[in-house]
């Protein structure tokens, strides 16, 4: 069954009628372009409308540059917190010779290559994380944004449960993949993955998923809230324990530790927003990656000052994060090419 506008805005309520109404007067609904096909129930609960590939275009080019912006915050932070220095002042500067940058100095990625990688007073080696972190925020959100509209129609509810759910989804996803570079680049330069991080996001991603799944803005019953908060702390736990079962088992195999417990907050808090299956997901990522990585260590030259190949430290937390970054942007296709190739589907 398909409405027109009139019968839409008939069974709409009198509250819901003026938002219809103002997307009709500026052209969004209104226009040559837009062809809505709005499946009705005796009464309209959601809208769909046609975005054009230049709108597409156009947000995802935007949430890429301000991704960029972000990253190079997100530089700031992982040069200085480390350190123990305030990410606010001084104001930017090289490492080497403490010279304030200029303002074309400081631009994402433009700046690094117009430099070449080097301060332009004392020559400083700027290093290739800087890029790096830009590059992997930037995409990541140009990425979502894309996503966002990849089937060519955005849904907007008239809802504010719905309208709630696909703002925390859009921007959990956004949050999510930028912790994660930050945490990926720690580990990989101190193999260090700090509490002050890794625990408020278990919780930030606890809300963000039970806003995602509705009982946070759903007036249902308590036990339903209930629910969902002990499924998730379950998947937390299992996350957590997954890491530390392995932990325990080669400290009894060696003798000594071989994986830090920031590893398994990290895993907790990867259950926290992706739930079980992306968790478990980020692991089986994390863990080929580490084993492509160790082996490329193995097989490499050995240098006289350098300890066995056996025994370099290899940042397991940032092949955990390379594995949550995946499976936040592509982990429910994934997850479905591996039911269909393991005879689920």
């Amino acid at each position: 069954m398909k409405a027109g506008w009139k019968e839409i805005l008939d069974c709409l309520p009198f509250v819901q009628r003026p938002s219809l109404v103002v997307y009709l007067a500026a052209g969004n609904l209104g226009s040559h372009r837009a062809k809505p096909s709005i499946p009705t129930r005796g009464c309209v609960d959601w809208l769909v409308y046609s975005d054009p590939q230049m709108i597409r275009t156009f947000g995802t080019l935007f949430a890429g540059l301000i991704g960029f912006a972000f990253g190079s915050f997100l530089n700031v932070c992982l040069t200085r917190w480390p350190a123990g220095e305030s990410i606010v002042k001084p104001r930017s500067h090289c490492r080497g010779c403490g010279r304030t940058l200029a303002w074309w100095e400081n631009v994402p990625l433009i700046s690094w290559l117009a430099l070449r990688g080097r301060c332009r007073t004392c020559g400083t080696w700027i290093g290739w994380r800087y890029p790096l972190v830009e590059l992997a925020v930037g995409i990541a959100w140009g990425t979502i944004a894309w996503q966002f509209a990849s089937d060519g129609a955005i849904p907007l509810s008239f809802s504010p449960r719905g309208f709630v759910e696909h703002i925390a989804s859009v921007s959990g996803k956004l949050v999510l993949t930028w912790i994660l570079i930050g945490l990926g680049a720690l580990d990989a330069e101190h193999l260090w993955l700090p509490d002050a991080v890794t625990l408020p996001g278990i919780v930030l991603g606890m809300v963000v998923t039970l806003i995602c799944e509705g009982p946070l803005v759903w007036k249902g019953p308590f036990q339903s809230l209930l629910a969902a908060a002990l499924n998730l702390a379950f998947a937390i736990l299992i996350g957590a324990g997954l890491v530390l079962v392995i932990r325990w088992a080669y400290w009894l195999l060696r003798r000594r530790e071989g994986i830090g417990l920031g590893d398994a907050k990290l895993m907790a808090m990867l259950a926290a927003w992706l739930g079980l299956p992306g968790a478990l997901l980020s692991f089986a990522i994390g863990v080929i990656v580490g084993a492509i990585v160790g082996g490329v260590v193995l097989m490499s030259p050995k240098r006289p000052d350098a300890e066995p190949p056996g025994l370099t430290k290899l940042p397991l937390g940032t092949f955990l994060c390379i594995g949550g970054i995946l499976s936040t942007l592509w982990g429910q296709p994934i997850l479905a090419a591996y039911l269909r190739w393991a005879g689920f589907n």
